[in-house]
């Protein structure tokens, strides 16, 4: 029977390591220590679990599903180790340690301000922020791989506390040289013969862009998915279609007159996003003040991203 008591915090490490890189080579790099050192961990590791905990291919390394066990194992003594040391800071009355934060990714025109302010506040405290598309965020809250999350409504399925955090208007986007831009109420029917740029399947905006049509039983003429909003906006910006964003994401190419936003009826479509962590997970004091700050300062710092879209004034009092 394994002793897993046996099994060292530095042979954790080490395998969380490898598992993320899903490379020897790579674990050791991050961790400065030599292959060999990271073989000698790993195979003392499996002897003590006494089952496979990956597969080696080629140069990649491939985690078994008992590896994955002990892969949220790990997550879990990491993260209550952290709690501790935060724990211990704020006993010392000093505000440090670690913070993970993952949102939608519009989050990306918005988030690192956020974060730069907080942690000019609390320069003891790391952030680090992943940003994903919608169903990435979704899989990273069932795992439970971040403190805090920004995102839109979650499944019912899901166990969330959730605050509402703030207005997310999605807008249809042209090139300025669209023959619709300048053109008042515009209805959704008329956008059918259009190319439509779309984000990936799993993202947000996917989603409430195929409700939208779904209800109106609308077809484009045609559509492109693209990986990010850049590349829809770059699309968009070459005439290659019109397409839904959020406004939070066309700040500087409205500013500039790169893009246009369509008179459509029914738009801005108000979506919204919500701050998010599993229901009965306790917050740590790093995370809970992090949640405070994003509901006070951050909330109207983010909705102040829009200041120079006439119209667009966001209400952050929510």
């Amino acid at each position: 029977m394994a002793k897993m008591k046996n099994a060292t915090f530095r042979q954790l490490q080490v395998f969380e390591s490898i598992a993320r890189n899903r490379s020897f080579t790579a674990a050791a790099n991050e961790l400065h220590l030599t292959q060999p050192t990271i073989s000698v961990q790993m195979k003392k590791l499996s002897e003590t679990v006494g089952i496979p905990l990956y597969e080696v291919m080629g140069k990649k390394v491939f985690i078994t599903d008992i590896g994955n066990q002990l892969l949220e194992t790990c997550y879990g003594v990491f993260n209550e180790l952290d709690n501790f040391e935060m724990s211990v800071a704020n006993a010392r009355g000093v505000k440090e340690g670690a913070l993970k934060v993952s949102g939608v990714t519009t989050v990306e025109y918005f988030g690192p301000r956020i974060i730069g302010d907080f942690c000019r506040k609390y320069p003891g405290i790391k952030v680090s922020l992943e940003v994903k598309n919608r169903q990435k965020i979704i899989d990273r809250i069932r795992k439970n791989r971040d403190d805090l999350y920004i995102c839109g409504p979650v499944p019912s399925d899901l166990e969330v506390e959730e605050t509402l955090f703030l207005d997310n208007p999605l807008v249809i986007l042209a090139s300025p040289l669209h023959p619709l831009v300048g053109k008042k109420n515009i209805s959704i029917e008329e956008l059918a013969g259009e190319q439509f740029l779309k984000r990936e399947e799993g993202c947000g905006t996917y989603l409430i862009l195929d409700k939208i049509i779904g209800e109106k039983g609308i077809h484009f003429q045609s559509s492109m998915a693209l990986g990010s909003n850049e590349a829809i906006k770059q699309g968009v910006i070459s005439g290659l279609g019109i397409s839904l964003l959020s406004l939070y994401a066309l700040t500087h190419e409205l500013e500039t007159k790169q893009l246009a936003i369509l008179d459509v009826e029914g738009f801005p479509f108000h979506d919204q996003w919500h701050i998010a962590y599993p229901k009965g997970k306790k917050l740590s004091i790093v995370a809970q003040a992090f949640y405070d700050y994003l509901l006070d300062e951050g909330r109207k710092l983010t909705s102040d991203h829009l200041f120079d879209v006439p119209g667009y004034k966001i209400d952050y009092e929510l």
